[in-house]
């Protein structure tokens, strides 16, 4: 088969473009070197919808993450994906800073966001109670908001998938060659042909470039370090609360999340390797303490998780996104950082609309907007609850304690496309074993699940793919 589109990387930018391509009359395929969509920068990072203050005016970033803040809101209620407009406060601390705020409100201004203005005093103080008593003035922007990423990814994926586009998980393209007019890849040990190719390949996007174009990029790989506190620690802040950078802090940030966390990070560490995402004690305690200059006496010993996420930094460059068509039929989405999740809607636009021209594509009469979210059953009325139950007793019954997760959900979960593989697939899609206890009582009975409705033995399960197999055999049957 001769495919019009392949699209290289599942997360937020791959997965919007896929969604976006969907509109037309295309024969689409997404190839992730992954088990599953959404498993590099797209699962840890900020969760951030930006408002588009901090980009310079007049580059890719500041166009395309405003575009795609405005496009979210409306997007969250065509795929059923959580978001919530909380707003963000950039603070300073010194009153000889506020010129600063003042450029930032400017450059906010010229980039087109709305409702930016200055806070000091009373009013940045009654905003926020718990901000340190040294926080002299903020900027505030009350479109800011917070999202699910994976939940984000995981419906533009699901949707697509509902449209018509191929998913292709464990296939890594390792090769890609123009011959005859179309382009050969080597995906997963198979060869597969397109008329056109999307790279959204995060961190690996300047490989994939450079096998086809003359001007080389490069990408380093810069890691954020977080720390996740629990729930009960959620209402400590209602907006992001970012520090103005400068003598102390640089892009540490205490926020919010849309399951009722609190998460405070990321560091910035240039790394040479790509697949690095270890934590590390120096890192979290930076993150820690710098976030502690934002909100005094942050409740540590709540942290129920640390993880660390890998942004694709383009080095040598403009410190811009890389977008659009570098060589004939060959479409980039290099360089792809902050604000990345919060501009891929609106890059999956114009890719799409870049390749359809290109091609001469039509829309198609019977594509589906919509997308409904796994019923979550902790959510619903009790009412909705009752009957769910009445309708499947699996929903009934109570498998992670910590996130009230049924059984019902998590078969869902993996009798999705795509669907639910691993134990972090499950994770990702209905939050079993992201609690206080992270899946110390629930994750043998999820695998049990797991075993169950893929029909594969629980020693061939995973944790996320490749060599992460979970069990390595029977007792009494392993030798040491």
């Amino acid at each position: 088969m001769i495919y019009d589109v392949i699209i290289i990387g599942g997360g937020a930018v791959g997965c919007a473009t896929a969604r976006e391509l969907s509109r037309y009359d295309l024969r689409i395929a997404l190839c992730e070197k992954g088990e599953d969509v959404c498993v590099g920068t797209s699962k840890a990072n900020s969760a951030i919808v930006h408002a588009g203050f901090d980009a310079v005016t007049g580059t890719k970033k500041a166009q395309f993450n405003v575009a795609g803040s405005r496009m979210m809101e409306r997007l969250s209620y065509e795929l059923d994906f959580p978001y919530r407009r909380n707003g963000a406060l950039v603070v300073c601390f010194d009153e000889k800073d506020k010129p600063r705020l003042e450029e930032l409100l400017h450059r906010g201004e010229a980039n087109g966001v709305e409702g930016l203005r200055i806070v000091d005093g009373e009013e940045l103080h009654r905003l926020e109670p718990a901000l340190s008593p040294a926080a002299a003035a903020a900027l505030y922007a009350p479109t800011s908001a917070i999202v699910c990423p994976f939940g984000m990814t995981i419906a533009l994926a699901e949707n697509a998938a509902k449209n018509g586009v191929e998913f292709f998980m464990n296939s890594p393209v390792t090769a890609i060659s123009r011959k005859d007019g179309l382009y050969e890849l080597t995906a997963g040990g198979k060869v597969m042909k397109t008329r056109t190719v999307v790279n959204a390949a995060g961190v690996y996007s300047d490989e994939l470039h450079n096998m086809v174009c003359d001007a080389k990029l490069s990408i380093t790989p810069r890691s954020g370090e977080y720390c996740l506190l629990d729930k009960k620690d959620g209402h400590l802040v209602e907006r992001t609360i970012f520090q103005l950078p400068g003598k102390l802090g640089k892009g540490v940030l205490v926020t919010p999340t849309v399951h009722g966390n609190l998460l405070l990070g990321p560091t910035a560490v240039d790394r040479d390797d790509k697949d690095a995402t270890d934590t590390t004690a120096d890192g979290l305690a930076y993150a820690t303490e710098t976030a502690g200059v934002s909100v005094p006496n942050l409740p540590m010993r709540d942290t129920i998780t640390s993880f660390c996420g890998l942004r694709a930094h383009l080095t040598g460059g403009s410190d811009d996104f890389v977008i659009g068509e570098s060589a004939d039929g060959f479409f980039d989405a290099v360089g792809i950082e902050s604000p990345g999740l919060s501009s891929a809607p609106a890059i999956g636009v114009y890719l799409a609309q870049c390749i359809a021209q290109k091609l001469d594509a039509t829309e198609k009469l019977t594509f589906h907007a919509t997308r409904r979210d796994i019923p979550h059953l902790r959510e619903l009325p009790l009412a909705e609850r009752q009957m769910l139950v009445q309708e499947n007793p699996a929903y009934g019954n109570i498998i992670c304690r910590c996130e009230q997760i049924s059984e019902g959900e998590i078969a869902d979960a993996i009798h999705r496309t795509p669907g639910a593989r691993s134990l972090d697939g499950v994770k990702r899609r209905v939050r079993a074993g992201m609690g206080r206890c992270q899946g110390g009582f629930c994750a043998p009975r999820v695998m049990e699940i797991l075993s169950r409705e893929l029909g594969v033995p629980q020693t061939e399960l995973t944790k996320s793919g490749g060599g992460s197999k979970l069990l390595v055999g029977y007792t009494k049957e392993v030798q040491a």
